[in-house]
């Protein structure tokens, strides 16, 4: 999930719901923009999180999402 406003988002981001802003190959369009949110910039990618696939990130972000619930 994404708290922060986006654009088109007023109210941020629902977990288990694609980014609206990304692309046909899964890339930020907001990428370098001044109104993509901070937090997408503070989480760097790394080897533990992404894995070698899609669903091993997936699952990755679905276990964080998990921990850092309120």
């Amino acid at each position: 999930s994404i708290s922060s406003p986006l654009p088109g988002l007023p109210h941020g981001k629902p977990a288990n719901v694609p980014c609206p802003h990304l692309d046909e190959a899964l890339r930020c369009r907001l990428f370098g923009q001044p109104e993509r949110p901070k937090v997408c910039g503070s989480l760097p990618p790394s080897r533990e999180m992404c894995g070698d696939t899609r669903e091993h990130a997936l699952h990755f972000l679905e276990r964080l999402e998990q921990a850092t619930r309120p």
